[in-house]
């Protein structure tokens, strides 16, 4: 009779003790970034959850809607959230007796509209909240071919100057561009938070779930001008570029 070990050993044996062998590791793949929807069959814009209020003190307290303070006309507007043309001794766009709007936050990471201006989602970055806060201020002028551009402070905007404006209050754009020169803005692609849709002759931005344009395709509210809107079924036939980063 064989011992154990010689059988072992043997042609076509198996090894008492299995050759310690390296595991092959597998490096998990990254998650994908979440980026906020830019089309939906929906176009309702209606929201029925909590909304807050963020303070000039930086308070964040439970909304409560009120008559805002009307501010008198100057000529030099701020950014990062700021009013529309608000300054130091409190004016607004010239030509425009603007009203404060207040600077809304919602939970979550969806954009939600709020008796007629957007609120922000607790969840994105300090840029897209200052894209919403600055946007808001210029909700409800009138569609001004051209305006916009020749200097941010208007008292009305078109298309691509209200793109423009929003991406001023955020920091993330120096002198306003036209349609065509959105094209080649930021990265190429959808965005995380933020995404431009822009061809020669039309653009708009869909930024953490709503849309801010000056056309009523695909709202049924049918109104011109700067708006908060639904997102469009499609987006065909625009490039779609987005800030590095958001």
């Amino acid at each position: 009779m064989f011992a154990p070990s010689a059988l072992a050993g043997g042609p076509g044996g198996v090894p008492a003790v299995s050759p310690s062998v390296p595991v092959a590791t597998r490096t998990p793949a990254a998650p994908a970034l979440r980026l906020a929807p830019v089309t939906s069959r929906f176009h309702s814009l209606l929201y029925k959850g909590p909304v807050f209020q963020k303070t000039a003190t930086g308070e964040i307290l439970p909304y409560v809607p009120g008559t805002p303070t009307l501010l008198s006309a100057t000529t030099s507007p701020t950014t990062g959230g700021s009013p529309v043309g608000v300054t130091a001794s409190g004016g607004s766009p010239v030509g425009v007796t603007a009203a404060l709007k207040p600077e809304l936050l919602v939970p979550g990471s969806t954009a939600r509209y709020v008796g007629g201006i957007a609120a922000a989602p607790m969840a994105a970055p300090v840029a897209v909240q200052q894209m919403i806060w600055s946007a808001d201020q210029i909700i409800g002028l009138p569609y001004i071919y051209g305006g916009g551009h020749a200097s941010f402070t208007s008292p009305g905007y078109d298309c691509s100057g209200t793109v423009s404006f929003a991406l001023h209050g955020a920091s993330l754009l120096s002198v306003p561009q036209d349609s065509s020169e959105l094209m080649g803005f930021g990265a190429r692609g959808l965005g995380r938070w933020v995404t431009i849709f822009s061809n020669p002759e039309h653009a708009y931005v869909t930024v953490a779930g709503l849309r801010l344009d000056t056309s009523s395709a695909d709202d049924p509210s049918n109104q011109q001008g700067p708006r908060w809107r639904p997102l469009r079924s499609a987006n065909s036939g625009y490039t779609a570029r987005h800030p590095a980063g958001l």
